[in-house]
């Protein structure tokens, strides 16, 4: 049987759908295919959802199965070695639970991210002293330094995505409570303020805060993000998390009614312009 692993890259998730759909080209059943490889259906179905790594072996008879060419097949199998390799947030498997590996995974494949936050700012643009203090602060369940400080590692590092060439485009709403409530003390929220400001200047992020003042919105459910990617084997996707885990949702239903929330919420929000006057002022008030 293939190798399982923690979580899935999203280059495992890109080619089980391409395997899935060469073998309904190929007109096979997965029962057939399973008799290729001399294994259960449930394993061609694990191969096609990412839920195992793809053993080379396997996938090249599979490929000889469908009828794709040598080339081709070497192509796949090359795609296929590749997406195997750890991904460089498996270094932190010690602090990172199974299910926020896939999201860090996505949110390196993404080309555009928009999150609704009302508690914090997001992890994409906390501070290192921010960061820190919400984890003693009990965010994440733990408080001993050395398995936090791993944490904050791990969220500095994610970080760099926003520096590369092709770095997604962020787009972030943030209740006005994420501001109001004091973290570390007013020199650490004075430093994200200015973190958050310095973002505004990227030209691929969006940041607005829904203000007090504007009232109720239909994001006030819970903290929300959804990734957009260039690869069309991969449907937007919804993640959603909770105290002690994480929901993933990619079925349209789902998305389009998180789509239409978080539209909204853009429109009832402070325009970028307007964000940037509110964290100016609140920054002189630090």
């Amino acid at each position: 049987m293939s190798e399982p692993r923690s979580a899935p890259t999203v280059g495992q998730v890109v080619l089980g759908k391409r395997l899935q759909d060469l073998r309904e080209r190929a007109g096979l059943r997965r029962e057939e295919a399973a008799k290729v490889l001399r294994v259960a259906p449930g394993t061609i179905r694990r191969m096609e959802t990412a839920e195992v790594a793809l053993k080379i072996p396997y996938v090249q008879l599979l490929l000889g199965a469908y009828g794709i060419g040598d080339e081709e097949a070497r192509g796949f199998v090359e795609l296929a070695e590749e997406a195997n390799k750890p991904g460089w947030w498996q270094r932190f498997h010690d602090v990172l639970p199974g299910w926020f590996s896939m999201y860090v995974s996505l949110e390196g494949a993404a080309s555009l991210i928009r999150a609704y936050e009302p508690q914090f700012v997001p992890g994409l643009l906390q501070t290192e002293d921010y960061a820190r203090a919400i984890m003693f602060g009990g965010a994440i369940g733990h408080t001993d330094p050395d398995e936090i400080d791993r944490h904050v590692a791990l969220r500095m590092e994610r970080q760099a995505l926003l520096e590369r060439p092709d770095a997604p485009r962020l787009w972030v709403i943030m209740d006005e409570t994420v501001l109001r409530r004091p973290v570390g003390g007013p020199g650490v929220m004075r430093a994200q303020i200015e973190r958050l400001l310095d973002s505004t200047r990227l030209p691929h992020v969006t940041l607005q805060l829904a203000e007090f003042a504007s009232g109720h919105h239909p994001g006030t459910y819970g903290p929300f993000v959804l990734f957009r990617f260039a690869m069309p084997e991969l449907p937007d996707m919804v993640y959603s998390e909770y105290l002690t885990g994480a929901v993933y949702l990619d079925a349209r239903p789902e998305v389009a009614t998180h789509l239409e929330v978080m539209d909204r919420m853009a429109t009832q929000a402070a325009t970028a312009h307007r964000t940037k006057e509110i964290l100016n002022d609140l920054r002189k008030e630090l």
